[in-house]
């Protein structure tokens, strides 16, 4: 039993040692990052890497570049002077929210904070500033920090406890995670993907088979045998018969947005709704080869409206007014962020993230706009007791490595599908901004002049 302790630990210790383990932690934001690159259309990894890496060149043996190294940038920057200001623009609270008492969001006082400044309006403003750059309205540094900041917030807005302010999104809810004294943020932050890394079948420790379109994407870290198993577990790519193969249901919906939120701008059937309208048919999630990621880049091209252009898109994601009902400024028929998030952040009361045996007081600090209320994610305060092997007794604050919580969390695979639904959705609206509408080859040709 000491031997695996030491081992989980040592696991844990790894992912958490990553750069920026804030978040979902370095490794969830590259993982999220990779299962994005690998639903990217072939076109648009490159468009990608010439914003990331301008006058690099690319070789066709492989991708151009990799997103993943990218992902927790907006971490590592965040406590720089010139990007403090960004800190609350990783998550976002409602006032009355108060998970393992009641849910809202964001209730009748509306949101904690200053308007606008929240990751679900980042999402959009930063798809806008994309936007710009790739029509050559702004700098292609502009469109370089843009992309940063936006792989990293649509994971952020995917991680439940970035929806609440209660408690600085658990920062401030100690419990203990396999005796360890932790918190609540810190068990969705890494402590969770840190046990599923250990639990991993060893047959994901190799490439899977018949799927090129995977492994090109991979960069022998030790997530890979994670992605591997969410790709071929959850979407069924890859041959061979295991457990569950497939078993992510509902994919055609995760780009969806709900037609009686979408302004006047939207076209008759929705935008995004249109990305995934043949998925039922073209995707086969029950086969496994890789012709189902071939046939979701087909799939996956967000169709504009009618005279709407990459250009243009920007009008509906970029202007945001201080008015109440904030949330309804963050979606359109293209993007809809707040109807994403809002699904995610019931999980807090529902599934539920926030135990309802967890009696904390409401973070008076959600509230205040000055505070960045989800900084500091802590990490394990008995490190050395850890180490030593057997962790001191604390009976006074809630186990959450239990079968009743972590368990059941692993066992309807919550965080997987979080990570692969952020993952998604991030390849479809850098899908669309790249390629626009129905893409042909002319357009493609000229969608982005090469640096």
């Amino acid at each position: 039993m000491k031997a695996h302790l030491s081992v989980a630990f040592a696991v844990s210790l790894a992912v958490a040692s990553l750069p920026g383990a804030l978040g979902w932690g370095a490794a969830g934001h590259e993982i999220v990052a990779t299962i994005a690159q690998i639903h990217l259309h072939p076109a648009v990894l490159p468009v990608l890497c010439d914003i990331l890496h301008p006058g690099s060149s690319s070789s066709s043996a492989g991708p151009p570049c990799h997103l993943a190294p990218i992902a927790a940038w907006a971490d590592r920057v965040r406590g720089s002077p010139a990007y403090r200001w960004t800190a609350p623009l990783h998550y976002v609270g409602a006032i009355d929210d108060s998970p393992g008492d009641a849910c809202e969001f964001p209730g009748p006082r509306g949101w904690a904070g200053r308007h606008n400044i929240n990751v679900l309006a980042a999402v959009g403003n930063k798809t806008a500033v994309l936007a710009e750059a790739l029509s050559g309205e702004r700098s292609i540094t502009d469109g370089e920090v843009a992309l940063k900041f936006l792989v990293h917030f649509v994971g952020d807005m995917h991680m439940p406890l970035h929806l609440t302010g209660k408690e600085r999104g658990g920062n401030g809810a100690k419990v203990t995670f396999d005796g360890r004294v932790t918190n609540l943020h810190s068990v969705w932050d890494g402590l969770l993907i840190a046990q599923a890394l250990r639990t991993i079948p060893a047959n994901y420790s190799r490439p899977l088979a018949d799927a090129p379109g995977v492994e090109a994407h991979l960069r022998g870290t030790i997530y890979d045998s994670y992605i591997r198993r969410i790709m071929h577990e959850g979407f069924g790519v890859g041959a061979g018969a295991s457990t569950g193969a497939g078993r992510f249901d509902g994919v055609d919906e995760w780009l969806s947005c709900p037609a009686d939120e979408a302004p006047e701008v939207a076209s008759p059937g929705g935008l995004l709704s249109a990305v995934f309208q043949s998925i039922q048919n073209v995707l086969g999630l029950g086969r496994r080869d890789d012709a189902i990621i071939e046939k979701r880049h087909q799939a996956m091209r967000p169709k504009f409206p009618d005279g709407t252009h990459v250009s243009n898109a920007k009008r509906s994601w970029g202007s945001f007014r201080s008015t109440i009902g904030d949330e309804k400024q963050w979606d359109d028929g293209v993007l809809c962020p707040y109807a994403w998030a809002r699904e995610i952040h019931e999980l807090n009361c529902a599934l539920p993230v926030w135990p309802a045996e967890l009696s904390v007081q409401h973070s008076s600090g959600a509230a205040d706009p000055e505070l960045d209320s989800h900084s500091g994610c802590a990490h394990d305060d008995d490190v050395g007791a850890a180490m030593a092997g057997r962790p001191r007794p604390h009976p006074d604050l809630l186990e959450l490595d239990t079968p009743a919580y972590a368990g059941h969390i692993r066992a309807q695979w919550v965080v997987e599908r979080l990570l692969a639904m952020a993952g998604i959705r991030l390849a479809g609206i850098l899908n669309g901004l790249v390629l626009g509408g129905d893409p042909d080859d002319e357009m493609l040709a000229n969608v982005y002049p090469r640096l």
